[in-house]
């Protein structure tokens, strides 16, 4: 089976790579454009090119699918690819955290297969490992679905769950998840060449959507239950990273607990900042002990070793 694959992040690459080692021939690789990254702000590739490109893969970057763009430059790029697509040798293309949409002359060349990270119909959208977590969750998993046109609606070949632990983090689920999404792209493709897969439609309830992240949202807001604060500080790491301000200094806050609560107090005041205790901040219910933070150009330190340069005593956060 001849797969052309399109994704951009990690998530993907993992993808690729189990599907490379499984022996698939992969004559085509879509993925966005090199972007800007590091203190120096150079073009650094994707995930998925640079294992593409160690591979001896042909590698895509359009701007968009989309031929209709009233951008010239992106209408261009769109039909480009899409002439590479339709004159390509293949059988089905596999989609993973692309990030560009799939318009429907692109759906229609060959079937288009997408792994997603949620269970859906729970979670649509661009960021279901976050909002799962930020949600309070106690599971999730990885769909392996048909593309339509719609966002994430198509029917469903294939779902694993995983359970959420208390301290997972985007980060260590989103690990969790790619290594699953994987070994199900593989087990997928080799159920559809012997034709055993069975396409299932999405029920209708239960569906919610998994909005972008925004920076915007990073700001703590110590007036919420202490509880929502802590997974949203789980849900943010590693991006954008939850923060809160103290004496017009902001912190980010890595990783947090949440506790009954002390007697009333102001949400935001620190009620303890030791050795012993560790720094503890009231919240509208119950407290949050904060485990791990970062001021403005260090480095991301235990609760410990982080008052010994930012005393926090007697303190209240914004």
């Amino acid at each position: 089976m001849k797969v052309v694959f399109a994704g951009t992040p990690e998530f993907a690459a993992v993808a690729l790579r189990a599907l490379h080692e499984a022996g698939f021939e992969i004559p085509l690789v879509l993925t966005q454009p090199d972007r800007p990254a590091g203190r120096g702000m150079q073009l650094q590739a994707s995930s998925v090119k640079q294992y593409a490109l160690a591979q001896g893969i042909e590698v895509l970057q359009p701007l968009s699918l989309r031929m209709d763009s009233k951008d010239p430059e992106r209408a261009a790029q769109a039909s480009a690819a899409h002439a590479r697509l339709t004159a390509l040798d293949y059988d089905v293309m596999v989609v993973a955290a692309y990030g560009l949409i799939l318009p429907l002359s692109t759906l229609n060349i060959k079937p288009c297969i997408n792994i997603h990270g949620s269970l859906l119909p729970r979670w649509r959208g661009a960021a279901p490992i976050h909002r799962a977590i930020e949600a309070g969750d106690t599971d999730t998993g990885v769909t392996i679905m048909e593309m339509e046109e719609g966002l994430d609606t198509g029917p469903m070949l294939m779902m694993e769950r995983v359970a959420i632990g208390a301290s997972d983090t985007t980060a260590a689920l989103h690990d969790k998840l790619a290594a699953l999404g994987g070994q199900m792209i593989v087990a997928a493709l080799r159920e559809l060449a012997q034709g055993k897969l069975k396409a299932v439609p999405q029920p209708e309830a239960g569906v919610t959507y998994a909005a972008k992240i925004s920076k915007d949202e990073a700001a703590i807001d110590f007036s919420l239950p202490a509880a929502a604060i802590a997974r949203k500080i789980r849900a943010f790491n590693p991006f954008p990273g939850a923060h809160a301000q103290v004496n017009g200094v902001t912190i980010k806050i890595w990783g947090a607990q949440a506790l009954p609560a002390r007697s009333a107090t102001l949400a935001g005041q620190v009620l303890a900042a030791d050795a012993q205790h560790g720094i503890v901040v009231a919240c509208k219910e119950g407290t949050l002990r904060l485990n791990e933070l970062q001021k403005p150009g260090g480095k991301r330190l235990p609760a410990q070793e982080f008052l010994k340069g930012f005393p926090l005593e007697g303190l209240c956060f914004d």
